[in-house]
């Protein structure tokens, strides 16, 4: 074959070549539109399935055959609004915190107070947040994604401030009671291990959880689990504390 026939042969090979990576780029063009199509859809579905499986989830109840007693113990949930405690006094129908959680693990609580407020939260959200302009991107991805749990302790001096009130019998409270006090990671004198943490004040106490807390595991839900233990009316699922608190009695 001559040098010319070479030549020719050689640029026929090279517009061929070219012929096809442009239309390989052509077709993969799409493709990465419609990868990035769906990514973008992903992170405005994923939010809006959260909020409508957690209003679902608050509707919905478990425990829906009980009644609130006529008689029996009384204790309180509480919420800001976001997060929301269980209140349960210090001592009652044969059970008492005091053992578990004694004074000298508190600064300074009010000689009066009677009541422990009983909560919890992921680690980081709860210790390096004590103010909300204190959160920060890892913080709010640590709460998301799934951290360490924390159970917060505080002393109350008057539970029905701003809290509802739930009525109990006497083996729905040893089963509530039992739930809290199995939420706390223990020594092995069988005692709660505190946090080297000051809290939010003198009242106030921080303590090693059992499991983790997440997106799915929130506060909310922890105390919606506790009373579904106890055997308490309350929503299948709610990571908000208005799922929860729109089921019980204002206090008086």
């Amino acid at each position: 074959m001559s040098r010319a026939a070479l030549s020719l042969v050689a640029a026929i090979w090279h517009v061929d070549d070219m012929v096809r990576r442009r239309t390989a780029r052509r077709r993969s063009r799409p493709r990465r539109r419609g990868y990035a199509r769906s990514i973008a859809l992903a992170i405005v579905a994923l939010p809006l399935l959260y909020l409508a499986a957690a209003l679902l989830g608050s509707l919905a109840p478990l425990n829906s055959a009980w009644r609130e007693p006529a008689e029996g113990q009384n204790v309180y949930l509480i919420s800001n609004g976001t997060h929301t405690d269980l209140i349960l006094p210090v001592a009652a129908a044969g059970l008492d915190w005091r053992p578990l959680l004694p004074r000298s693990d508190f600064a300074g609580p009010d000689p009066a107070a009677r009541w422990l407020a009983f909560g919890m939260g992921e680690r980081r959200v709860y210790l390096e947040t004590p103010r909300w302009s204190d959160i920060t991107a890892a913080t709010i991805w640590a709460a998301a994604s799934g951290g360490e749990r924390v159970m917060h302790v505080e002393w109350i001096t008057d539970p029905a401030w701003h809290a509802r009130k739930i009525r109990l019998r006497p083996e729905e409270y040893r089963r509530l009671w039992t739930a809290i006090r199995a939420s706390f990671r223990l020594n092995a004198n069988g005692r709660p291990q505190r946090i080297d943490h000051p809290g939010y004040g003198p009242a106030d106490a921080f303590y090693l959880g059992v499991g983790r807390a997440s997106l799915l595991s929130t506060c909310n839900v922890w105390v919606g689990d506790e009373l579904r233990l106890a055997g308490v009316r309350t929503s299948l699922w709610s990571p908000f504390a208005q799922g929860l608190e729109w089921r019980y009695r204002q206090a008086d």
